[in-house]
């Protein structure tokens, strides 16, 4: 079963992390949704966060997830947050199952193929050797000439833990995403589609969403409408939380 925090009460909204993020990136903006009458879970998914570790990565898997996670918590029609690879989890969740989907709000990923594009990272997730270990300051300069980007580094460094006193690690799965990294990029099924109403919301300074996959998007999503936050990048619900927030309460209400 996933891990998940919950707060609030209402309609249930289900918030969903991206490649290499938990629930704890959305604590503030989970928060506020709770505060104007949701009742919102922000899981770990599959090999991330506090959830369980397993060989197995895809796509399928990780929507059949959330189909048993709002069974087990008798969740039988909701809404959806999904940023980046969570998007794309959404989205299939979304197609697969549509009786279960009130509203969906995927931010910054389209339903296309992406080629693979984190290979700085992994090197540098690669090169931190934990059998020596290394404290966190350690950790940091081991990721620095990979990840020179301040932001991008504490992202991953929310997720170097203590495993034991002296001993620390990534609690994501690496080992895993080392093998299936070509998972993350796939497309969503030709075939699927959504017809609720879905919000696609993007970064004015993000490369994912690009005016020329609009169609595919109508084809999949035909109740769709795409929001741009300017001067914004991937991580948009983090560098603009309060446009994020407005937007998105906008749609859902």
């Amino acid at each position: 079963m996933l891990y998940s925090r919950i707060e609030g009460s209402g309609d249930p909204l289900l918030i969903i992390h991206g490649f290499l993020g938990m629930s704890d990136n959305w604590k503030s903006l989970g928060s506020q949704y709770a505060a104007i009458g949701f009742q919102v879970h922000i899981l770990d998914l599959r090999n991330h966060g506090k959830s369980f570790h397993s060989d197995e990565f895809n796509y399928d898997v990780m929507a059949q997830d959330v189909l048993e996670y709002c069974t087990e918590h008798s969740l039988e029609k909701v809404s959806i947050i999904g940023h980046s690879m969570g998007g794309k989890v959404a989205m299939l969740f979304a197609t697969t199952f549509p009786e279960r989907v009130e509203k969906l709000v995927v931010a910054d990923i389209g339903p296309k193929y992406y080629p693979p594009h984190h290979q700085e990272i992994f090197a540098g997730l690669n090169a931190v050797d934990f059998s020596k270990k290394p404290d966190r300051s350690e950790v940091e300069e081991t990721l620095y000439p990979y990840i020179p980007d301040f932001g991008t580094r504490q992202f991953i460094m929310k997720n170097v833990f203590w495993v034991e006193p002296g001993q620390l690690d990534f609690r994501f799965n690496l080992k895993v995403f080392n093998n299936n990294i070509d998972e993350i990029g796939t497309a969503l099924p030709e075939n699927a589609k959504f017809t609720n109403s879905t919000l696609f919301i993007r970064g004015g300074n993000s490369k994912y969403i690009l005016d020329v996959d609009l169609p595919q998007i109508e084809k999949h999503f035909p109740n769709s409408s795409l929001v741009t936050i300017p001067n914004v990048g991937h991580w948009l619900h983090a560098e603009n939380p309060k446009a994020f927030f407005e937007e998105t309460v906008h749609f859902l209400k």
